[in-house]
């Protein structure tokens, strides 16, 4: 076998497992989140919803919880850009809304968790 047909065997088994491999570890932001929010299928609902799955959602539609008129009013969909509006200041991007939380100055620390929050599925 050559080199290159080695190669792309490999590359092709490595990409299966990253697909199978299921939502990477959380980053350590993700405790401040862990506190109300739940991240795994089938999770109940804590103080927050679960999140697993609400990447590419529009707010306020996905799970069970009992979302503010504010957030299902929004219309907004869980994007990159949203998402980082959102973990800003949840009180800015969405005024009425239930979630007293700060936000996170740290623009890194977001992307982070946006990443994060893109595996859960």
């Amino acid at each position: 076998m050559t080199n290159l047909r080695l190669a792309l065997i490999a590359g092709a088994l490595l990409t299966a497992t990253a697909a199978q491999a299921g939502p990477a570890a959380p980053p350590s932001t993700w405790a401040r989140c862990a506190v109300c929010h739940s991240n795994t299928k089938g999770a109940p609902d804590k103080i927050g919803p679960n999140l697993y799955g609400v990447y590419g959602h529009k707010m306020g539609v996905k799970g069970t919880y009992k979302f503010s008129d504010a957030v299902k009013k929004s219309g907004l969909k869980l994007d990159d850009a949203t998402l980082d509006k959102w973990l800003e200041s949840p009180a800015k991007l969405v005024p009425g809304n239930r979630m007293s939380f700060p936000g996170i100055k740290d623009k890194a620390k977001r992307a982070e968790l946006i990443a994060y929050l893109k595996t859960l599925k």
